[in-house]
């Protein structure tokens, strides 16, 4: 068997993350336009027998992170707020307004950005707004990313008043030295106290966000965070890979190469990082999430309802995600779009009453049966490939992948049932690789995707 180093040297690529397939730059937006996506929503809708999930995208911070790969606005201008909330809205209005009936929401995420950049005022508007002419469901999920150092107790009161239940915070890493390279100087204490504010204000769950694999990042530096969390047990952890992209962001050249740790480094902080969790009662969910056994992602594991789109894992299930504000993608299963990425190109378009489609996809028939055993890798890790509905070359590279990846025991292969192992779940992007056509028939040539490990 081949040693880690092997291991890593093969298989820590550049490689999609698999929040979609087909991948974002794989999309063929010929294929779809405004007219084309409604229908599609529509269609969805009506087979989902209404129940929608809804992502909204608040894009402003206060801080610049030097890590961060996100879409989002730098300025301490809040003059913003106001037409920034009256376009999502507007948005919403235009959805609402060729739905065949009111929309069931079962789960509203605000992500960033730093939404609570954001009023309380303006927070409790937009979501009065978006469920004002909607029915939501009693064991909805309405969840908020926040940074600490942004967010007072008076932004989760008034989240919790309007139906939130779900928190997660960014920490990222608690060293100094890792905070000041990534521009992100954020106290333990400051995070104990927003957890507490939560918690004493009838948030269910807690979700912490740590990275490994950060510029001047160490395994001590790990271990030191996470004995930090472990002192606030939330109820989940992401831990996320750090997934350097200098070339989609800029603000990645503020350190270079040199500060990142090599992969032997990065997976030894993962694996003591996972190792830590585990002895605390965490368990490993998806690629990048741990969860204790009360939490709602513990339980849609065990029973195999595990679901994962562009908000990465969920416990919702909904096959229709609308998508509101700047870059924001909206999935209708059949169907992908992405909204424009400028804030002012996005305000004026909504307020010509234009959706702000930039680019998006409507899935084939391959495309659908892929993300499907795609989607079972991620969250079931198994998978049966159904070679009759694909094409002979492309199933023969398949299983021509998938036999390298079982001499590496990261798969077994029972006929055409993939079953990922232990140590394959590591690896699962890799795994997942093996079944992404568009992937096999053109190699995009540049930098697209961060590495797999």
């Amino acid at each position: 068997m081949e040693n880690i180093l092997d291991l890593l040297q093969k298989y820590d690529v550049p490689t999609p993350r698999y929040t979609s397939y087909p991948t974002v730059p794989y999309w063929d937006e010929s294929t779809i336009n405004t007219a084309i996506w409604k229908l599609s929503v529509v269609d969805t809708f009506k087979n989902e027998n209404g129940e929608i999930c809804i992502y909204v995208h608040l894009p402003f911070c206060e801080n610049l992170c030097t890590f961060c790969a996100c879409n989002k606005r730098i300025t301490v201008n809040h003059q913003v707020e106001e037409p920034y909330i009256k376009a999502v809205l507007k948005e919403w209005d235009m959805y609402c307004s060729f739905l065949p009936s009111k929309p069931i929401i079962k789960e509203i995420h605000l992500g960033g950005g730093t939404p609570t950049f954001f009023s309380p005022q303006h927070l409790t508007q937009l979501i009065n707004h978006l469920t004002k002419n909607a029915v939501v469901v009693d064991d909805h999920e309405f969840s908020v990313e926040v940074h600490p150092n942004f967010t007072t107790e008076e932004h989760l009161k008034a989240l919790a008043a309007v139906g939130f239940n779900r928190i997660s915070l960014g920490v990222q890493d608690f060293d100094p030295a890792v905070q000041f390279v990534i521009n992100r100087i954020q106290s333990f204490e400051k995070t104990k106290e927003v957890v507490e504010w939560a918690r004493s204000n009838g948030f269910s769950s807690v979700n912490i966000d740590l990275v490994y694999g950060l510029p001047k990042q160490t395994v001590q530096s790990v271990q030191h965070t996470i004995a930090h969390i472990q002192t606030l047990m939330p109820n989940r952890i992401a831990f996320y890979s750090y997934a350097h992209v200098p070339w989609k962001s800029k603000v990645q050249r503020r350190y270079t190469e040199i500060d990142l740790p090599k992969a032997k480094e990065k997976w030894e902080m993962y694996n003591t990082g996972r190792m830590l969790l585990e002895q605390s009662g965490f368990s490993a969910i998806g690629m990048d999430h741990f969860a204790l056994p009360n939490d709602k992602m513990f339980a849609a594991a065990r029973e195999g309802k595990l679901h994962r789109n562009f908000m990465g894992y969920t416990t919702t299930q909904s096959k229709l995600l609308i998508g509101l504000g700047v870059s924001s993608i909206s999935d209708s299963w059949n169907g992908f779009i992405q909204n424009e990425k400028e804030v002012e190109v996005y305000e004026e378009r909504i307020n010509k009453d234009e959706f702000p489609l930039m680019t998006g996809h409507l899935l084939n028939d391959e495309d659908v049966l892929l993300r499907q055993n795609i989607l079972d890798l991620m969250c079931r890790n198994e998978t049966l490939l159904q070679e009759n509905l694909v094409e002979k070359d492309f199933v023969k590279s398949v299983f021509e992948k998938l036999s390298a990846l079982k001499a590496d025991d990261f798969v077994e292969i029972i006929g055409n049932k993939i079953i990922v192992t232990e140590k394959g779940k590591t690896f699962i992007r890799n795994v997942s690789a093996a079944f992404d056509a568009r992937l096999w028939r053109k190699q995009i040539g540049g930098n697209v995707f961060s590495k797999a490990i």
